[in-house]
């Protein structure tokens, strides 16, 4: 594939070209894998509603 865009490319079909990349990108496999954020657990802002 060419790294370089058809010259009557709209705006928004760049858009929708880059969007569809990244995405690729971010979903090879073994790539990075969604995680669990790392701030606090559930329930930890509410430390009144454990008995």
């Amino acid at each position: 594939m060419s790294d370089k865009p058809p010259a009557d490319e709209t705006p928004i079909q760049k858009a929708l070209r880059l969007k569809k990349a990244a995405l690729d990108a971010r979903n090879t496999p073994g790539g990075a894998r969604e995680r669990p954020s790392k701030g606090m657990g559930a329930g930890a802002s509410k430390p009144w509603m454990k008995k």
